[in-house]
């Protein structure tokens, strides 16, 4: 066991478990993400796997605005939930936006300690569930809402922001239950997102409210599609990752000039269009 702990404790930060990035400083984040092309797989729109030998680009983008707000590149092999702290921490220090709410991302982000990041910057998660062999929560239904004695389950009511409590009232199948006059029922539930998963706060009840949102997380898809077909990122071929970075930094600098360039032309033309 001992000797376990020690090879453990001197892998490499990104051999590590994702919650041991979260006391980590960004800078040193930023260093030790590895750049060796390797290889990588994913599954396609089919659901088969896809392999490629090389690098991999991850992106945090402004949903609205389809800024890239941080770039990470990474070797071919790196999961993209190792990448999520990086980008999270660079978003919170780097960039001040306080319009900034809400943290989109796909099921492969659904860990523990995302969830943590994105709270201790006073954002949202919004965050698809990745089931995994995971068994069901006590206590909830499949969407993390409350049960009852009887199991059927709460009704999402609100959210306290103060104190970081859902608020959940008495099914309605319950209305009529003879357990709710013996004290088995409570008419009320609330859970405190800070002690209870944070899984709770952005599924469930809450989903359908969050549906919106998440939908939004596609702005991503489209960005890297542009960075493919237009900008030349799907045809990296430098051997060394050094050369590679550069190459995709420049790419998402590109980008980010173009968009800008656009969006004020564009807004040119409307100012043009409302004095005529």
């Amino acid at each position: 066991m001992i000797e376990k702990a020690e090879r453990e404790a001197n892998q490499p930060l990104f051999e590590k478990k994702i919650e041991d990035q979260l006391d980590v400083p960004l800078d040193q984040l930023r260093a030790e993400i590895p750049q060796n092309p390797e290889w990588g797989v994913k599954k396609n729109s089919d659901g088969k796997n896809v392999f490629w030998y090389g690098y991999k680009a991850h992106l945090a983008v402004g949903t609205t605005s389809q800024y890239i707000l941080q770039p990470l590149f990474s070797s071919g092999n790196l999961n993209d939930g190792k990448a999520a702290i990086p980008l999270l921490k660079g978003i919170h220090e780097r960039l001040q936006l306080s319009t900034l709410r809400y943290e989109t991302m796909d099921a492969g982000y659904d860990y523990e300690p995302i969830y943590t990041q994105v709270h201790r910057m006073e954002h949202q998660s919004v965050i698809a569930y990745n089931r995994r062999n995971e068994p069901d929560p006590v206590g909830f239904d499949k969407h993390f809402a409350p049960t009852c004695f009887r199991e059927h389950s709460y009704r999402y009511d609100s959210f306290d922001t103060k104190y970081e409590t859902l608020k959940y009232t008495r099914p309605k199948e319950c209305k009529d239950c003879p357990l709710a006059n013996q004290g088995l029922c409570q008419k009320m539930y609330k859970v405190k997102i800070t002690t209870e998963s944070q899984k709770i706060y952005c599924t469930g009840s809450r989903i359908k409210s969050l549906k919106t949102i998440f939908k939004r997380r596609t702005a991503v898809e489209r960005v890297n599609a542009y960075l493919k077909l237009y900008f030349q990122l799907n045809n990296v071929r430098y051997r060394t990752g050094k050369r590679a970075k550069v190459h995709f930094d420049l790419v998402t600098l590109v980008y980010n000039a173009s968009k800008l360039a656009t969006d004020r032309i564009n807004a040119s033309l409307s100012n043009q269009k409302q004095v005529a």
